[in-house]
C-alpha cells in the first residue's frame, strides 16, 4: 500500500499518487511521454485507466484509418488541423474544436486534410492500443 502522498512514477510522464482514502491518481504529463507510431502516419500516445482509453494522435496530411468498427463507444475530437471523418457513410469536415461521438459498432473511417492532433476517448478500454 503506498503511503498518502507517495509518487510511483510507472513510466515516462506517468505518475500515480496516493490519497488519504487509499485512491490512486494519475498524474500525466504529455510531454513527456514517448509516442508510438500504431498506423502508417498515426503517432499515438495512450492513456489507459480502469474503464477508459484516452488516445492522443499527431496525424500526418493525408494518412488515412480505414473503414472500422468495433466494440468501443468513441468520442473523436479534432484539436489541430482539418480532418475528414466518413460515420456510416455520411463524410464531414472536422476543424480544431469539433468533435464526433461515434456509436460502438459504427462504420467509420478517417483522413487527415492538413497535419493534425487528435483526441480520442474510448469506453470501453481499447485492449488493442495496449
Amino acid at each position: 500500500m503506498l503511503q498518502e502522498g507517495a509518487n510511483l512514477s510507472i513510466f515516462a510522464g506517468i505518475s500515480i499518487f496516493s490519497t488519504s482514502f487509499n485512491l490512486l491518481i494519475m498524474a500525466i504529463n504529455l510531454n513527456e511521454m514517448p509516442a508510438e507510431e500504431f498506423f502508417p502516419g498515426y503517432r499515438g500516445k495512450m492513456i489507459h485507466t480502469e474503464k477508459m482509453t484516452l488516445a492522443y494522435w499527431e496525424v500526418k496530411e493525408g494518412a488515412e484509418v480505414p473503414e472500422h468498427s468495433h466494440h468501443n463507444e468513441q468520442i473523436m475530437q479534432v484539436l489541430e488541423g482539418r480532418f475528414q471523418f466518413t460515420l456510416e457513410g455520411q463524410t464531414n469536415e472536422y476543424r480544431a474544436g469539433e468533435l464526433v461521438v461515434i456509436p460502438p459498432h459504427a462504420i467509420h473511417s478517417g483522413k487527415a486534410i492538413t497535419a493534425c492532433k487528435l483526441m480520442d476517448v474510448f469506453s470501453p478500454v481499447r485492449e488493442d492500443y495496449k
